[in-house]
């Protein structure tokens, strides 16, 4: 499930805003169509323009409420509608990441299904560039896996210079993707927000201080990165291009 809210605040009409020729919304889904990781693809959203858009290109949407305060909370009202019952396991992949890496997907994905996770998600390996960019959100994990905090911060901080080896091993970028057994994502969306969540402006905070055990797969590098402004959306443009023509990685 794809949550595309237009009312977005950094990026106005986010999802349609075009990319490549096509609103975003169409490129999220399609790429995670193409990823052939899924059973089935939707994009939920409040909006019924963004509905129209959807039905336009082909793509499969839901209308939703507009109260909801996060975009778990929007995937967790279609996942729980009757017609979504049969789904063991449901992804949320963000709706401003059109370049979304399969091995991330796959990775989310395991963390739930083959390791036992509540929840399941992914991080990519950066360097210490990353470290004072808060649009880059970073995860710290545990030994099995398990994400132990995630933060706009500089996490892990720094102390001595002499270990700046050793901290730029364990560099972290999340990224926008959740996989969740359907019990976990209800018990999820129904905690209130957390304090945490409100000052990081991170919602998967309240699932881990909540208890939620949340696995985090590592990749060699994160997807390209989330739309979130103006100038986040020139650079996606100018990515498709490259891609288009074949001359990106």
């Amino acid at each position: 499930m794809i949550p595309a809210r237009l009312g977005a605040t950094r990026l106005p009409r986010k999802p349609l805003r075009p990319l490549g020729g096509a609103p975003l919304v169409v490129r999220v889904w399609e790429r995670v169509m193409s990823l052939g990781l899924a059973d089935r693809v939707v994009a939920a959203t409040e909006s019924q323009e963004v509905m129209d858009v959807l039905a336009a290109h082909g793509a499969e949407g839901v209308l939703t409420s507009d109260r909801h305060p996060s975009g778990t909370d929007r995937v967790a009202e279609v996942a729980g509608r009757p017609e979504f019952a049969g789904y063991d396991i449901v992804v949320n992949v963000q709706g401003d990441e059109p370049f979304m890496r399969g091995d991330a997907m796959a990775g989310a994905i395991a963390m739930v299904r083959d390791h036992g996770f509540d929840l399941g998600t992914a991080a990519g390996r950066r360097g210490a560039n990353i470290m004072g960019d808060a649009n880059c959100v970073k995860v710290v994990r545990a030994d099995n896996g398990r994400a132990l905090y995630f933060s706009r911060a500089p996490i892990p901080f720094l102390r001595d210079e002499a270990d700046a080896a050793a901290r730029d091993g364990l560099v972290l970028q999340h990224m926008g993707i959740y996989a969740a057994r359907r019990a976990a994502l209800e018990s999820w969306v129904s905690l209130p927000p957390h304090a945490l969540e409100v000052v990081e402006k991170l919602e998967q905070l309240r699932a881990l201080a909540a208890g939620l055990a949340m696995g985090v797969a590592i990749v060699d590098a994160p997807s390209w990165g989330e739309v979130n402004t103006e100038d986040d959306l020139v650079r996606a443009n100018a990515h498709w291009e490259q891609l288009t023509a074949g001359t990106a990685r």
